[in-house]
């Protein structure tokens, strides 16, 4: 079972930039963008945490 990732739809039902959630995660651009175009191959507990604490789901 595949996991898909809608981060640009969540980022932008939150109203929230890409710039301020990459701060806010503490992690690069160039990171946001892999986990955004569903090429990241892991995640971090903590990050998926904070993340999920940000955009409020």
């Amino acid at each position: 079972m595949a996991i898909i990732v809608n981060l640009d739809v969540t980022i932008a039902k939150r109203k929230i930039s890409s710039t301020e959630l990459s701060k806010k995660l503490d992690i690069t651009m160039a990171n946001l963008s892999i986990l955004k175009t569903n090429k990241a191959k892991a995640i971090r507990f903590s990050t998926l945490e904070a993340l999920c604490k940000i955009l409020d789901c």
